[in-house]
């Protein structure tokens, strides 16, 4: 089912914003119904699916098929051996301690090999897509909150409008994220649940300490784009061009 599903959106000014329809956020695009899969295919014309989890998650959970939907998996994290990957199965292994594993987690997600690989190839290929697509990960919260930031950063979104959709994950996974601990309660102790409740949701400290890490490491989110991933220096013009909508 379409799980922590959302339009992004970012209003820079009285005159312009991030049109509408284009960049859609959620969780993996598993055991979808009939009227997922219309609201993808139908509703909001999906051109792409660009799935950010790892190779493991891809094989066990894969997303469904759907008919004239193009399909490519990123692996964010491929080069990411230690800490939380953002999969379930890491999130149960390091829910002891899983504020550390969590701020790991968006440090490699800022600095690590495949992320730099992984955002670099996303953000390229819309200037070429120029239509609706859809990211997701497992929980699509935080390889895909990471990729919402950085699209709302590209089209002048304020600080808090950013923070202001990534925290909408809390409020859109409530409902599933209690589910996953009540399918599991029978095989964990108190504190591994205490621990996986806290992994299934989104704090704004992890968004600060990603930009931290940016800034440390890059200067800027400027910076990001031209030294991490390589982009040219014209890249978020180009974006905006696309995919801003002018009010004349």
């Amino acid at each position: 089912m379409l799980v922590n599903f959302r339009d992004i959106q970012a209003q820079n000014s009285k005159e312009s914003g991030l049109k509408k329809n284009i960049f859609f956020r959620g969780g993996q695009l598993t055991d979808l119904t009939a009227e997922d899969k219309k609201i993808l295919t139908n509703k909001f014309q999906i051109g792409k699916i660009y799935d950010f989890r790892g190779q493991e998650e891809v094989t066990t959970q894969p997303d469904v098929e759907l008919k004239g939907i193009k399909y490519e998996n990123i692996d964010i994290l491929a080069s990411e051996t230690s800490g939380n990957n953002g999969s379930l199965q890491d999130m149960i292994i390091n829910a002891t301690d899983i504020s550390e594993a969590m701020m790991k987690t968006y440090e490699s997600i800022v600095i690590s090999k495949s992320a730099l690989e992984g955002y670099r190839a996303f953000l390229l290929d819309l200037l070429e897509q120029k239509q609706a697509v859809y990211f997701h990960c497992f929980a699509g919260k935080d390889r895909t909150g990471f990729a919402a930031a950085l699209l709302l950063r590209l089209a002048g979104a304020s600080d808090e409008e950013i923070m202001k959709d990534y925290l909408k994950t809390n409020i859109a996974r409530k409902e599933v994220n209690q589910e996953i601990i009540n399918s599991l309660k029978e095989r964990l102790t108190e504190d591994q649940i205490e621990g996986l409740q806290i992994a299934l949701t989104v704090d704004k400290n992890y968004l600060f300490h990603a930009r931290e890490i940016m800034n440390e490491n890059f200067g800027s989110f400027e910076g990001y784009l031209s030294e991490g991933l390589s982009l040219e220096k014209d890249y978020i013009e180009h974006f905006q061009s696309i995919y801003l909508n002018y009010k004349l």
